[in-house]
């Protein structure tokens, strides 16, 4: 992670007094007047599933697609961008090291980026960025995810490259972010009081003298100094009590935390083993008995690819928020409350899910992606079941296997004993 800090006065970059010594968080963020964080992501495939927990989990307002000149748009390139699109995430692409590009393949490059955006799996217009009139038009269309900029730079000459500092700088804050509500300002008052707080973590350290800290993201609520918090589930699906004794945000000690802001917390006696990926922490005072996990889940999803079909008992690895577990499918219903059998590329269904190791703490609303391989679906949390409503649904799932094993026993038998017939009848 890393932040890039735009001056107060006429807005351009903060840089370093020093050559020698590179300058703090804490320093930086005085010096500014607006701050970007960039996550940076890996792009090889081995390392997708880091990157879609990244763009899961982290929340981020914008992706910034980086696409190298000479070697064009590459099948992970297009597997970043189809993730974006499936987060509902706007996208604006960075073509890079043009100054070592031959022209023609330069061009090369865009007629195919251009051809991919275009694609009505994306129905993107991109619109390419040559000087600070289109810069502002860019920025202002951005988060409409309609237009896509298209930004041409090369690190070597430093083409192009002051360019997308100003978008950068005057781009808007993206109030259409799925994770996070839009309908109240991120640090305004009045959210603390009617939003209750969600809190992802997405990362566990233990500092020396200060003890377990958690980072992650403000989904909704504001978390501050000396909160007493729940936090959870553990594996038993269980949550135990804690306070926040520490706030920092980009490096800094804050006495606040506000819904969409990523901010690290120190927690009062947990242990560094009670704490894990994907864990939520909530308010004690919002929600005075323990909070309820669960296991088992509806979702409406779309499947984007899969070389054969989607059945009951197939299982994926499902994204949601900061939750990353393995998950069965228990049930497959389409939009007319009917039983399907299989699910392909392009169905679209209400799929019941059930993690398999240990519960997780979902929100209604949410989106999830889904992938095993090559598969690869979408969808959004449209039920949360608690554990009454779990166990009726096992034991009737439970029961309908029941009867479709008794069913085909049935059936077999008729058929042996049709067949012995048959060879009685051929005999005689």
């Amino acid at each position: 992670m890393e932040i890039l800090g735009f001056d107060k006065t006429d807005g351009a970059p903060v840089r370093h007094t020093d050559l020698h010594r590179k300058a703090g968080w804490d320093a930086l963020c005085l010096r500014s007047s607006k701050i970007v964080t960039f996550l940076d992501l890996a792009g090889h495939e081995k390392y997708l599933k880091t990157t879609v927990f990244g763009m899961a989990g982290g929340a981020p307002d914008f992706v910034m697609l980086m696409v190298a000149a000479n070697a064009g748009v590459t099948g992970m390139a297009k597997e970043h961008l189809g993730l974006a699109l499936a987060l509902g995430i706007p996208v604006f692409v960075v073509v890079t090291k043009i100054d070592m590009c031959p022209p023609k393949v330069l061009d090369a490059t865009l007629k195919q980026l251009s051809k991919v955006l275009r694609s009505s799996g994306c129905r993107k217009l991109p619109v390419a960025v040559s000087d600070r009139k289109a810069v502002v038009m860019a920025a202002a269309r951005c988060v409409s995810q309609r237009v896509c900029p298209v930004f041409q730079i090369s690190n070597v000459t430093g083409e192009g490259v002051d360019l997308l500092q100003t978008f950068l700088n005057i781009l808007p804050l993206n109030r259409h972010n799925s994770t996070i509500s839009p309908s109240v300002s991120p640090a305004s008052p009045q959210s603390e009081q009617a939003e209750m707080l969600r809190f992802d973590i997405n990362e566990i350290f233990a500092v020396p003298y200060v003890g377990t800290v958690v980072s992650g993201v403000v989904s909704s609520g504001s978390v501050h100094l000396g909160d007493a918090l729940w936090l959870g589930p553990d594996f038993n699906g269980q949550f135990i009590s804690t306070q926040v004794r520490g706030i920092h945000r980009k490096r800094a000690e804050v006495e606040a935390g506000y819904r969409g802001q990523s901010v690290s917390l120190a927690l009062r006696k947990v242990g560094r083993n009670q704490a894990r990926k994907g864990m939520v922490l909530l308010s004690r005072a919002q929600i005075e008995q323990p909070p309820v996990a669960t296991s088992t889940f509806e979702a409406e999803v779309v499947v984007l690819y899969h070389s054969t079909t989607i059945t009951r008992k197939y299982q994926a690895m499902v994204h949601c928020g900061a939750v990353r577990q393995t998950a069965r499918v228990l049930s497959i219903c389409s939009a007319n409350d009917e039983n399907e059998d299989a699910l392909r590329t392009g169905s679209r269904a209400r799929v019941l899910f059930q993690f398999i190791r240990h519960p997780e703490h979902l929100t209604e609303g949410s989106r999830l992606v889904f992938r095993e391989g090559r598969t690869k679906g979408v969808g959004r949390v449209t039920r949360v079941f608690d554990t009454a409503e779990q166990s009726a649904i096992l034991a009737s799932i439970k029961q309908d296997k029941l009867k479709q094993t008794s069913w085909s026993n049935k059936l077999d038998h008729s058929q042996k004993a049709s067949a012995v017939e048959h060879q009685i009848s051929t005999k005689s």
